[in-house]
């Protein structure tokens, strides 16, 4: 199987309560992915904090599984890449055709590149170098990661998730935070995908020992 290449600012990546309108864009887990630099100083918001020990729902074992993710400083990336080996399954990274740089991801300058798409939606059309995974119809179970910024999924991933048709897959979210749980993110991924049988997803820390990733993995009933 081809392994394609994939994976108020005050609260941009720590699960802020300030959900914007659905732009297919994706909310839910709290965003450190510290991805961005955003990320270290944003105070949480009890809103967007649910229970983040909360595990996916157990998903038909067996067929092809692929991990896609975007990472904008690497957190994600480690995840996804924990899982993929645990599961023995395809890595995809959600690349923007126009990379973040640091200073892209300052959150603290109003003239970045996340606080204009933070504040004005339009901005947030990223285009991707690659939408569609090789071999994605031969996909059956698809794990999707993630950071939050501002309370939302960090908006590379959108395109990703409305460029692909999720019929007859089985969707696991996943994402990275510093403290808040996964929220919403389920439920607005699904919507946002229009098709597909979404499991509940998991929030990680941006620090989270292997061991428990992997013990999450184990009990989605994939291996």
């Amino acid at each position: 199987m081809n392994t394609a290449r994939t994976l108020s600012r005050r609260s941009f990546l720590m699960g802020a309560a300030a959900i914007a309108p659905l732009s297919l864009l994706l909310a839910g887990c709290s965003n450190d992915e510290e991805e961005a630099a955003p990320a270290q100083a944003a105070p949480e918001q009890a809103e967007t904090a649910t229970d983040d020990s909360s595990a996916a729902d157990a998903a038909p074992a067996g067929g092809n599984v692929l991990v896609a993710y975007y990472s904008a400083q690497g957190h994600t990336e480690a995840v996804a890449q924990t899982i993929a080996d645990e599961l023995g399954a395809d890595l995809f990274e959600v690349t923007p055709a126009e990379p973040y740089s640091d200073d892209d991801l300052n959150w603290t300058d109003d003239n970045s590149r996340v606080t204009q798409e933070h504040e004005d939606e339009s901005l947030r059309d990223v285009e991707l170098e690659q939408v569609t995974p090789d071999g994605w119809e031969d996909y059956d179970t698809v794990l999707v990661g993630y950071p939050i910024w501002w309370g939302i999924a960090a908006w590379p991933i959108d395109n990703f998730i409305s460029g692909n048709d999720w019929n007859g897959k089985t969707v696991i979210p996943f994402c990275t935070s510093s403290s808040s749980g996964l929220g919403q993110s389920g439920e607005l991924l699904a919507e946002a995908a229009g098709g597909g049988n979404w499991q509940e997803g998991q929030r990680f820390s941006s620090s989270a020992d292997e061991s428990e990733i992997r013990d999450w993995v184990s009990g989605l009933g994939l291996a």
